[in-house]
């Protein structure tokens, strides 16, 4: 979509251009004064957190009309993140920086833009951004290919990303740890996908595919440092990371009905533990894989046995509260408990409680037009499962923030084997159904209750779980 700068952002750039964005030798170079502030439509809360890391730095309240502006007296350089919750998005900073924003809240990735000084670096971590994920969405149907047809593809979205690193960077002329952080973000994503295909793969089609790869189809592995200082609060490294401890699971486990399995979770733990020595690093890396064995195995005593490694090795004590507080809902969610209710909409604007609603056997299955091949896939695969499972009803739940959108992509998609709804409040959904992932699939009885809470329509064996 075409990206229109606001009046507010023209104005500030004529009345302050002289005083913040004019060149470098307007500004003492002994201090480290920077600027950041901008305008935000459609806002889900009238202020937004900025944060280095985890830490929350500030929190800048808009005005009336929805903008806001700050003067850091001294602000290091380097990755900071702001958020209008739920979204965020990165932002990084250079000495005497400042920096404009405009978003849409609606449609948050797709219409940031900066202006100021330091805007064209952080212009195009977001432009690689969405390319990013536009490469992933198209891979979706990748995943299932032989890994000739996936290396081709990997390739080719490689490439351009490369390439487009390269162009900038011979334009921008940007400094040494701007580059490390740019180069990652073309690196990180190519791996990511290379790690996530095999098990992506045998868990699609049911065929293993970790022994029939390449020679060399790790190579990229010597070149990624694990405990790169600079890169532990960006998402593509720690996402990596975990895909890479997942695959190194898979590629010493018999089958995929061993790749959740309490011992494979073990190993994750102490491979981590092994290879990881950035201790941040490794508690964002150790604290992913708990919230996923949390999501996989409803046992009392693995759990017991999991999490007295996991004590052991993480050390940030508020990550450890917050696994716990999770585990405690997870198990209100277990086989025969009682759906927690919650109020969705249907196409013509009417409320449906779930689980008062179900009369009949559910599957709910999740969609966003943030990730349209998986929404294509997913109701490609419910067209075929309603044929074969007529005893079935088939609730399509949308999580977009804005009905419009939702609405814009039914008409678009003319999706129609799933009874579609929509829920206007995703924390609420995410608070009590754990939906953290997009994959997320529930089986419902007719009763309403629980039949399995955690599983997902590309399983290869997902259709045992519909045979009584």
């Amino acid at each position: 979509m075409q990206k229109k700068y606001s009046y507010f952002i023209y104005f500030l750039v004529s009345i302050l251009g002289v005083t913040l964005f004019s060149c470098k030798d307007q500004f003492n170079q002994e201090d480290y004064t920077a600027y950041f502030g901008g305008e935000i439509e459609n806002p889900k809360n009238n202020y937004l957190i900025f944060m280095k890391g985890d830490q929350v730095i500030d929190t800048f309240h808009l005005d009336k009309n929805n903008r806001f502006f700050h003067k850091f007296d001294s602000l290091t350089p380097g990755l900071y993140s702001f958020k209008n919750e739920p979204e965020y998005q990165y932002v990084y900073f250079e000495k005497n920086d400042s920096l404009l924003i405009q978003l849409n809240a609606n449609d948050f990735d797709n219409s940031l833009v900066f202006c100021g000084r330091g805007d064209e670096k952080n212009n195009f971590l977001m432009e690689l951004y969405l390319q990013n994920e536009a490469d992933r969405n198209a891979l979706f149907e990748a995943y299932e290919k032989n890994v000739t047809y996936f290396e081709k593809s990997c390739k080719n979205s490689y490439n351009k990303a490369k390439s487009l690193y390269l162009k900038r960077k011979a334009f921008i002329k940007w400094g040494a740890e701007f580059d490390k952080l740019a180069l990652a973000s073309v690196e990180l994503n190519n791996a990511y996908k290379k790690e996530v295909y095999p098990i992506a793969h045998e868990f699609r089609t049911g065929n293993t595919i970790k022994n029939k790869l390449p020679a060399d189809y790790y190579n990229y592995r010597k070149a990624i440092d694990l405990n790169e200082s600079a890169l532990v609060n960006y998402s593509p490294f720690v996402n990596y990371v975990t895909a890479l401890l997942n695959n190194m699971v898979l590629t010493q486990s018999k089958t995929m009905d061993d790749e959740m399995s309490l011992k494979n979770n073990i190993l994750k733990l102490e491979i981590a533990d092994k290879l990881i020595k950035n201790n941040h690093v490794k508690n964002l890396v150790v604290n992913n894989i708990a919230n996923m064995y949390l999501l996989s195995d409803q046992c009392t005593e693995n759990n017991t046995k999991f999490f007295n490694l996991y004590a052991k090795i993480a050390t940030d004590e508020k990550l450890k509260k917050q696994i716990m507080a999770t585990a405690k809902k997870i198990h209100k969610l277990h086989e025969h408990a009682k759906l927690p209710e919650l109020t969705l909409t249907d196409t013509k604007g009417n409320k449906v409680l779930l689980p008062s609603a179900i009369k009949q056997k559910t599957v709910l299955f999740f969609w966003t037009k943030e990730s349209e091949s998986h929404a294509v896939f997913a109701h490609k695969k419910i067209a075929e499962l309603k044929a074969k499972y007529p005893t079935y009803q088939f609730v399509a739940i949308n999580v977009d923030e804005n009905t419009n959108d939702w609405q814009t992509e039914l008409n678009k998609h003319t999706f129609e084997p799933a009874f579609e709804l929509h829920t206007s409040n995703f924390e609420e959904l995410k608070e009590k159904w754990i939906i953290n992932k997009i994959h997320r699939t529930m089986i419902i009885n007719a009763n309403g209750t629980i039949k399995n809470a955690f599983v997902s329509l590309f399983d290869v064996n997902f259709e045992d779980q519909l045979k009584d």
